[in-house]
């Protein structure tokens, strides 16, 4: 984890990854344009981390270069596919403050994401989530993907009693000592892992913070929507039965102030066979 910025302040960091599945075409201009807004404006030392899940393309290629070329983007690969499980082996091992993570076609206003992480930063949150349906939000997408977006977030307040109102917008974050406790409760590794982050984190009485994004749909979505659909409604059945299970979680007693200077970070964990680095 780089310690300073672009514009040499110190202070507390932040881990953003990308979770991709053969995204060659699209990750070159995706990771660019991402290094390039956090270099200009985003007040806290980064990395961005590219986690390949099992990719048959030139993904890991395309990745791994792009490590050579900006300074502040890394490279993990794994030989499994999921969104979660990418997402949870590289938030777990983190040594940054604050983890989060986004869509490669960065759907999500990219103005958005320091409002995302400040008041983790700050100690005054403990996750948060980008949310399309907040009044401030502005969205293009379809009638069929927002029919399907606002069902399933009814279903969730019915069944699970959510009190967020967008579970799978793709831009989240959390404090890293947050994500570790609940992170062995969590037993979905794909599409669902979100849900069940934000369920787990509200049975557990933590702070969410939910921030109204910009965002436009992107056409080359390669997302299965049916068997997503189907998978998420197992998921919504079995955390109804697990319904007592709270995990205990970490909490901090007053806010930190986004100055201060990193704590010690914590030891990575000795990573899994089937992960590789590039940095």
């Amino acid at each position: 984890m780089n310690e300073t910025n672009a514009g040499g302040v110190r202070g507390r960091s932040v881990e953003i990854v990308v979770p991709v599945h053969n995204e060659a075409h699209v990750l070159a201009g995706s990771i660019g344009r991402l290094h390039a807004h956090l270099e200009e404006s985003f007040p806290f030392p980064f990395r961005i981390t590219v986690a390949d899940n099992a990719s048959t393309d030139a993904t890991w290629s395309v990745a791994t270069g792009l490590t050579l070329e900006l300074p502040h983007v890394h490279a993990r690969r794994l030989e499994l596919k999921g969104r979660g499980r990418a997402l949870k082996h590289v938030w777990s091992r983190s040594q940054a403050d604050v983890v989060a993570y986004m869509d490669v076609d960065l759907s999500t206003g990219l103005e958005a994401f320091l409002p995302l992480v400040a008041p983790l930063l700050s100690g005054h949150s403990d996750l948060a989530t980008g949310t399309r349906l907040h009044r401030r939000s502005a969205v293009t997408r379809g009638a069929k993907r927002e029919f399907i977006s606002r069902s399933y977030n009814l279903l969730l307040k019915a069944g699970l009693q959510a009190r967020f109102s967008d579970a799978q917008c793709g831009f989240k974050a959390v404090r890293t000592d947050v994500f570790r406790a609940l992170a062995p409760h969590i037993e979905d590794t794909a599409w669902f892992f979100d849900t069940e982050l934000l369920v787990l984190a509200q049975r557990a009485g933590l702070r969410l913070h939910e921030v109204p994004v910009d965002w436009i749909d992107d056409p080359d979505s390669r997302v299965d929507i049916v068997r997503t659909a189907l998978d998420d409604l197992k998921g919504i059945a079995r955390m109804t039965r697990t319904r007592r299970r709270v995990p205990c979680v970490p909490r901090r007693t007053a806010p930190t102030a986004l100055t201060s200077p990193t704590a010690s970070p914590v030891a990575a964990k000795p990573a899994p066979a089937d992960l590789e680095y590039a940095s």
